[in-house]
């Protein structure tokens, strides 16, 4: 954001009017100041006070702006995440916290899709879910048939909880015959500080070194999810566009649709990995804010 110039007494008092004019508080602006003001002799020769501030940059501010500015041109945006390990409603009070208030159907989750598809195309075959407890009570919440033994189906999920005694009674199971499927593909899951912790593909590699079956996912990138927004929503695929970082997910869930796939280089992915892969997206920005200034 640039610097805006704000006149007052003081310097207190300008930074109290750039608070009121930039809608923040203190501890979200940074000034410089261009003269501290003086009161003069009897009032005769006084200057104000002169302060440039501007926000803070702020990834969250960004979002918040292009959220903004996609309810000011009459659309309407959703969230979806790949991150099987969490509930719908902790995400939701994730965005709280950011300050960005959501309805619970605008936060989709992959495990979503995958119990979506369960009771469509396998009502009533009991699962055994490899996941957190925040998973398994999401499968609780619409009432799926879970069982500890002897399943017809085995659900891999992203399981920060994992123990060899859960993955070698999936890997029993998956070996003598069960239906078999993943929840979300991704290989690693980012943390804050730039580190990566194995996600659900890594842990279905693990099954597949033991049991030669590797399943098929149901999150981004694959059709499951792409069919699920647009059922959802309710928007043709021409109508929907797709913004997120990482290339093999968030833009190849689009790939081969009429939906518009944008991908934003301030994540995970490069100029460098777009150029090497085949998964190309339509749109290629630096940022939220560059989205914003153009919608």
């Amino acid at each position: 954001m640039e610097y805006i110039e704000i006149s007052a007494k003081t310097v207190d008092e300008a930074i109290t009017e750039a608070l009121v004019k930039l809608g923040t508080t203190s501890d979200r602006i940074e000034y410089e100041i261009v003269e501290k003001g003086n009161n003069g002799f009897l009032g005769i020769g006084r200057k104000d006070a002169v302060i440039k501030v501007r926000k803070k940059y702020s990834v969250n501010d960004d979002i918040k702006d292009f959220l903004n500015k996609v309810e000011e041109t009459g659309r309407e945006y959703y969230f979806f995440t790949n991150n099987s390990s969490k509930s719908q409603q902790a995400y939701i009070d994730k965005l709280g916290n950011m300050g960005i208030h959501i309805e619970p159907k605008q936060m989709m989750i992959s495990s979503h899709v995958m119990i979506k598809y369960l009771k469509e195309k396998h009502p009533g075959e009991t699962i055994y879910v490899v996941g957190t407890p925040s998973l398994i009570n999401e499968f609780k919440t619409f009432n799926m048939p879970l069982v500890d033994e002897n399943p017809d189906i085995v659900i891999l999920g992203f399981d920060t909880t994992l123990t060899y005694e859960k993955i070698s009674k999936a890997c029993h199971y998956i070996r003598n015959g069960c239906t078999y499927y993943g929840i979300n593909p991704d290989w690693n899951c980012p943390m804050e500080g730039g580190t990566f912790i194995p996600d659900c593909g890594s842990m279905a590699k693990l099954v597949e070194a033991s049991t030669g079956r590797f399943p098929e996912f149901f999150g981004k990138p694959s059709k499951h999810t792409l069919d699920y927004i647009i059922k959802e929503t309710g928007y043709k695929p021409e109508e929907i566009a797709i913004v997120g970082d990482r290339l093999y997910t968030d833009i190849a869930v689009a790939d081969g649709s009429d939906v518009t796939s944008i991908l934003v280089l301030s994540g995970e992915s490069t100029l460098e990995d777009v150029e090497a892969s085949d998964v190309k997206p339509d749109i290629i920005l630096e940022s939220l804010k560059d989205i914003t200034e153009k919608l």
